[in-house]
């Protein structure tokens, strides 16, 4: 994965632009619960952030803690709080918080497994597997790898 290199007042400029953007947001926006093809696609939003700032050399923590925090801010502001999966309560920050650290290390593990420190991807692979004995399932399978640009995929 190639590292990026930003310019650190552009990035300063655009944490400084999130909050504005998050306010002007329009208010027909901010009172649907987020569904779950907007979760999914916002944990696979973080696990990149994870998976980008690890091999730009940022500690896996601090990756981990800004993907959460921006996750948690974004369901906020767009949805009060409120996952259509979870039910019609808005959740806390603080829980909005720990769900979406949750989530930014699930992505990661699934999409960058070699940008996650070992004791962490253990972890959260033995849990999976003793939740997958729980409910007398295999663990879901890992969907198939895509052909890159520019190439066909395999004959069968």
């Amino acid at each position: 994965m190639p590292v990026l290199r930003v310019r650190k007042t552009a990035g300063r400029f655009g944490l400084l632009l999130l909050p504005l953007a998050l306010l002007l947001a329009p208010a027909s926006a901010l009172a649907a619960p987020a569904t779950e093809a907007d979760m999914s696609l916002y944990t696979r939003i973080s696990a990149l952030n994870v998976c980008i700032s690890r091999a730009a050399g940022i500690d896996f923590d601090k990756s981990v803690a800004v993907a959460g925090e921006t996750l948690a801010q974004v369901i906020q502001g767009q949805h009060d709080g409120v996952i259509q999966q979870v039910g019609p309560k808005p959740l806390s920050l603080d829980e909005l918080r720990k769900g979406s650290i949750n989530s930014a290390v699930l992505g990661a593990v699934e999409v960058c497994p070699k940008e996650v420190p070992a004791d962490v991807l253990k972890k959260v692979q033995d849990v999976l597997k003793s939740r997958a004995g729980q409910s007398g399932q295999a663990p879901a399978a890992k969907p198939a790898a895509r052909p890159a640009a520019g190439t066909k995929p395999a004959a069968k």
